[in-house]
């Protein structure tokens, strides 16, 4: 089976000294801003249309809070992996959904893979909302304990 093991642990088991301490976390925030380029034409054989899936897939890695740490090479090498998710959609070529799968995992698909890489990504929603101050409307405990026992 393919792979590389569990994800790691957000916290190490056990000590390290000075110059093997834990890597920090590289932490990322989602802006939905549109990076790298669009898919290019021409560069499918036979005057291809790239596959609806693969455009929606590209959008997704473009808007990606990874792509803000993404060079020119990590790009090229995301088009390579969107022949392959092409083909596989548009031919029907199951097998390159494993190789798929490993050449986005060096990009932080899944969760997994971002723990593995210490990726952090906060989106707006994750941020906690601050904490409501007390309504004139709402009475404490006590008071209203008093009222009831009478």
């Amino acid at each position: 089976m393919a792979g590389r093991g569990p994800a790691a642990s957000p916290t190490r088991s056990r000590t390290r000294d000075a110059k093997r301490r834990e890597a920090e976390m590289t932490k990322l925030e989602d802006d939905g801003d549109l990076r790298g380029f669009p898919l290019p034409a021409g560069v499918l054989p036979d005057d291809d249309a790239w596959h609806p899936m693969t455009i929606q897939w590209w959008d997704v890695w473009r808007r990606s809070a990874q792509a803000q740490s993404m060079l020119d090479s990590d790009w090229q090498f995301l088009l390579d992996t969107a022949l392959l998710h092409h083909i596989m959609w548009s031919r029907g070529r199951w097998e390159f959904a494993s190789e798929v799968r490993l050449r986005v995992a060096k990009h932080g698909a899944t969760q997994e893979d971002r723990m593995r890489l210490r990726m952090q990504i906060d989106t707006p929603g994750d941020k906690k909302p601050a904490r409501a101050e007390a309504s004139g409307s709402v009475t404490n405990i006590a008071s209203r304990r008093a009222r009831l026992t009478g």
